[in-house]
């Protein structure tokens, strides 16, 4: 039997400013933006090449108000990441090499944490 992650939801306080940022600034594809009713707004965001995509809005209380998610994301090239958020004009920090892999950081204008990881095989000698 497989488990397949497909849907994080993210608690944002502006459904419009996070559209534009998840899918203007940082590029992403805005698959779904649908306003059922006043009380009711469902947005998908899928990063590329995810098989698993975010989603918020208005009145689907998947997450508290004001609570905030910590994703983490495997990419190819960690520099090339980093190179693709500030060219676009996201805030983040530089590449963190560790042990286990090269990481970028970022956040969403609601505290939304990301980390963008290079996995890195370590080469073993002796």
């Amino acid at each position: 039997m497989d488990f397949k992650i497909e849907l994080i939801p993210l608690a944002v306080s502006d459904v419009d400013r996070s559209v534009r940022f998840y899918g203007e600034t940082i590029g992403w594809s805005v698959d779904h933006d649908r306003t059922v009713s006043p009380e009711l707004r469902f947005v998908q965001v899928t990063p590329p090449g995810s098989a698993c995509s975010i989603c918020f809005g208005t009145g689907i209380d998947m997450m508290p108000t004001g609570s905030s998610q910590y994703i983490q994301v495997v990419v190819e090239d960690a520099d090339a990441a980093l190179a693709h958020l500030q060219e676009r004009g996201v805030e983040c920090q530089g590449v963190e090499d560790l042990p286990w892999g090269r990481f970028v950081y970022f956040a969403d204008p609601d505290g939304n944490r990301w980390a963008l990881q290079q996995i890195v095989i370590p080469s073993f000698t002796g």
